[in-house]
């Protein structure tokens, strides 16, 4: 296993720079391709989200990897290489598995502990098979990180560490209330109808408000996402929230009528300038060349980290000051929560009197001082137990195909040496032919046992990749042999798949 991981997240990038660097989703495709076409990668996936993105390849050389995925991710999100390096981070082998690991669990997340996380990592593994980038390494890779997910949700309570970051984003637009309290009777646009924005509209739905608009590029989705919410509230039995769908083109309208917006669209530019906001309040909005009230400084770090090793060596390191925009005072006449990225909203519109405006960038600051709950420390144990479990499965994978090509050749040798003996005893019935031949393979099975278990147990522990080699020199198994049980290996197409 030659795993390697390159990408930047909330956690080493200021909120700036994911922006620029978020990956729209033809962008990934051709991420992907690229990839595959580079000479280092035989696999890709790319994990692509509002607060990370990461390139997983299977390598053959570990710095060509690097350089060359570090290259691609520059190219393709439009960040100059030496303006993004600074914020990557690499992790190699057991450590890359460690970081998907935690990813899925939610440890890594803005909002440790959420779930959302693994519906993002079903979808990276879907196009990885659907593009055909994805192979051996990397499908049981993210169907483990899937399975490590779901384990942490059911054996602990990770889920009270935290919750989805569109839970987390009505929190914070609550200042401090309860959250179904604030949001009951409120009239709440949502704009677009992807997944997040999908997610969002539940949650207003099951907080109470009164009222759900959708508005959406392609008017179909934004009245599939209407017909989807009348249809749980009522198997859910409660009232149905009154919800109805909009053209993109009526947003200013509607926006005058709202109380709450939640936007997350893929758009590449903004979807509400702050002069925008300002006409539906009735407000005058001039543009601003500097903080008209004082700016929150927030220090961003990045390391590049390589993972060559068991040990973190840090690479490179930066700081950079980010000023934002301090929040306008005064009773909340319009709630904004942008979890797009890039972002939709303006950041302006947080200066207009009656406004407030959480977005990633405010998200990131308020979780950093959310609490977490005991049970981090046991998914963390969780996550260290299938780390080892997943390298002793990919170690044990390595040599069969070699115990395979093995028993391939032991089979033609008995089969060879009863022709042999059917030549010269002619005249042996059919019973004692056969029971000569189940002898024979009898023997070479008894024979072939014990150092076949023994082989693999020994490849499943750490540096026990070199058995295989050993084996093939050993018994002069023919390298095309094992190289057709691989093959075969890797081309089954229910591998990989649930």
């Amino acid at each position: 296993m030659s795993l390697l991981v390159v990408g930047l997240s909330h956690r080493s990038a200021p909120v700036s720079v994911l922006e620029r660097a978020s990956l729209a989703a033809d962008a990934q495709v051709k991420l992907l391709q690229d990839t595959l076409a580079a000479e280092p990668a035989t696999e890709a996936a790319v994990l692509a989200t509002c607060n990370r993105i990461e390139l997983y390849a299977d390598v053959d050389k570990f710095h060509a990897g690097v350089a060359e995925l570090s290259t691609l991710l520059a190219q393709h999100s439009g960040v100059g290489l030496d303006e993004l390096t600074p914020y990557l981070y690499v992790h190699y082998e057991d450590r890359a598995v460690h970081h998907l690991f935690s990813v899925a669990c939610g440890l890594d997340s803005m909002v440790v502990g959420e779930g959302q996380i693994l519906g993002q990592i079903k979808d990276a593994l879907a196009l990885g098979q659907e593009l055909h980038t994805a192979g051996r390494l990397l499908n049981d890779l993210f169907q483990q990180a899937l399975r490590v997910g779901k384990r942490a949700h059911s054996e602990t309570g990770i889920d009270r560490a935290g919750q989805s970051l569109v839970t987390f984003g009505l929190e914070q637009l609550a200042d401090g209330r309860d959250s179904a309290a604030w949001a009951k009777g409120k009239r709440a646009l949502v704009i677009g109808a992807g997944s997040m924005s999908s997610l969002a509209a539940a949650t207003l739905a099951r907080t109470g408000v009164a009222e759900i608009v959708v508005a959406n590029r392609t008017r179909a989705r934004a009245d599939r996402l209407v017909e989807i919410l009348s249809q749980a509230e009522s198997q859910a039995g409660g009232t149905s929230v009154a919800a109805h769908a909009v053209e993109m083109a009526s947003v200013s309208d509607e926006l005058t009528r709202a109380d709450v917006v939640v936007s997350c669209t893929g758009a590449t530019g903004l979807v509400l300038s702050a002069e925008a906001v300002a006409g539906a309040l009735g407000l005058d909005f001039a543009p601003h060349e500097a903080p008209a009230a004082p700016a929150v400084e927030l220090d961003q770090h990045a390391a590049w980290v390589e993972n060559g090793s068991a040990t973190a060596t840090a690479q490179a390191q930066a700081v950079r000051r980010v000023t934002v925009p301090a929040q306008s005072t005064g009773p909340v006449r319009l709630a904004l929560l942008d979890l797009a990225m890039p972002r939709d909203i303006d950041g302006d519109a947080a200066r207009l009197d009656g406004v407030r405006l959480v977005d990633i960038e405010s998200l990131a600051e308020a979780s950093a001082d959310a609490p977490m709950a005991a049970d981090v420390d046991q998914v963390r144990t969780i996550v260290a137990d299938e780390v080892a479990a997943f390298g002793a499965a990919q170690r044990a994978a390595h040599i069969t195909p070699t115990v395979v090509a093995l028993r391939t050749m032991a089979a033609g040798v008995v089969a060879g040496e009863i022709a042999r003996l059917d030549g010269r005893l002619p005249d042996l019935d059919e019973k004692q032919r056969a029971e000569i031949s189940q002898t024979v393979r009898r023997v070479v099975d008894k024979l072939l046992h014990a150092p076949t278990v023994r082989v693999k147990q020994l490849a499943s522990e750490p540096g026990g990749a070199g058995y295989a080699d050993a084996l093939r020199e050993l018994f002069d198994l023919d390298p095309q042999t094992v190289a057709a049980v691989s093959r075969a290996d890797l081309n089954d197409p229910n591998r990989g798949r649930s």
